[in-house]
């Protein structure tokens, strides 16, 4: 195997964005992607004819009205060529014709990410001895940084490649979480859960590295990750984890125990601060819907009324605000607004951009229309365009809500 770090080879990138090096100079790739990039990615990934299987043309002319497309393939192999030469590379036929079918030389060595992760994935598969199997599937992990061709436009071919690619990785993943668990080395479990994410985000990842935090005892740290875990989802990326996700990020926080304690030293671990936390209690999803679920269960016996508001903030046209130079600033004043506005007895979560969910305990409706105009007194500044929409619901128990609480 060639070393990474000689001289006189070609190193590709494939995964994240695309990059061609040689001796340390970039000679292809960016952002933005020509037709060189094109012909590059097509020719040196298809070495083995397996991806494009000869539709090279086709693939780089798609959706354009080529009338010679051969005069146009030999225009473009040519410059290629011609551009290659500048940079120093050894010979002049960097690209040859076989049988009609254009192909990378086979005299100019190539190192390919994704083509070494495919390598070590087939290694790793035929190798029995643990250490060894553990020590392949790291570095194959370590091969992927991103999906395939991430920055270039999406074409049929890419789109397989990265979907391939995305499995491979996950195979690897899951092979290395396991040996992991075997060995009990938390350490490196939390460190590729967290690149994992990073790497490959949406993937509930976040997993892995929430098991390794607990089960190496780190409660505190378990928790915090817990609860930005979930404000990622829902503040960064404006989703809601997944029943899965939230469910196994639920079970493994359960699984971390406490030191035994006093009863006086629980309670004052419990209690807060409440010159430290004026207003409405500010709470990670999680715990809102504890409180809300709680909340349901209650009102079967004491009768109180209590209300669920969804507060967005919209444009002068009634649309959702959901991106622009300014939302993250407009959301904080909301939160301030809405903090100021409701008890402390009230419960308040950052749903999403722009959207902040608020329980209020043993209110009428007419309150929460009061408590509307507090909340726009405090936020509309001058004249601002962007106002607050809300959504009011009586929260009342029901059989079928009942249902859904148990199981």
């Amino acid at each position: 195997m060639m070393g990474k770090d000689a001289d006189n080879i070609l190193y590709v990138r494939m995964f994240g964005e695309f990059s061609v090096t040689w001796n340390g100079k970039r000679i292809a790739g960016g952002t933005a992607e020509t037709q060189f990039d094109c012909l590059l990615q097509l020719l040196i990934h298809d070495r083995n004819q397996r991806a494009v299987g000869g539709r090279l043309e086709e693939l780089l002319f798609a959706g354009r009205d080529v009338q010679d497309r051969g005069h146009a393939m030999r225009s473009i192999v040519y410059n290629a060529r011609k551009r290659l030469r500048a940079f120093c590379l050894p010979g002049a036929d960097y690209i040859r014709k076989q049988g009609g079918v254009y192909r990378w030389t086979e005299e100019i060595p190539v190192w390919e990410d994704a083509w070494e992760m495919e390598r070590i994935y087939q290694e790793m598969k035929a190798e029995s001895e643990p250490r060894r199997k553990l020590e392949l599937c790291l570095k194959a992990c370590r091969c992927y940084t991103g999906e395939f061709l991430e920055a270039q436009a999406r074409t049929d071919w890419a789109e397989k490649e990265a979907g391939r690619y995305r499995e491979l990785f996950c195979k690897c993943m899951e092979e290395a979480v396991g040996l992991l668990r075997e060995k009990k080395d938390y350490a490196v479990m939390e460190e590729l859960g967290l690149y994992a994410a990073k790497v490959h985000p949406l993937a509930e990842w976040e997993t892995v590295t929430m098991e390794a935090l607990a089960a190496s005892g780190r409660t505190e740290e378990a928790r915090k990750f817990y609860d930005d875990t979930v404000s990622f989802y829902f503040q960064e990326q404006g989703m809601r984890p997944s029943r899965r996700l939230t469910g196994l990020l639920r079970s493994l926080g359960g699984q971390m125990g406490h030191p035994y304690a006093v009863f006086d030293e629980i309670q004052e671990e419990l209690s807060e601060d409440r010159q430290e936390a004026p207003g409405g209690y500010i709470c990670p999803y999680p715990v809102f819907e504890g409180i809300y679920r709680l909340m349901v269960r209650m009102l079967e016996r004491n009768g109180q009324s209590v209300y669920l508001m969804l507060c967005t903030m919209v444009d002068s046209k009634g649309n959702p605000v959901r991106e622009g130079p300014v939302l993250e600033q407009l959301s904080e004043r909301l939160r301030e607004a809405i903090c100021c506005s409701v008890r402390r007895s009230d419960a308040v979560n950052q749903y999403g951009k722009g959207q902040y969910l608020v329980l209020l305990m043993n209110t009428t409706r007419e309150n929460c229309k009061i408590l509307q105009r507090r909340i726009n007194t405090r936020f509309q500044i001058r004249r601002q365009r962007i106002g607050v929409q809300y959504r009011v619901k009586s929260i009342i128990c029901t059989p079928e809500m009942e249902q859904r609480i148990m199981n």
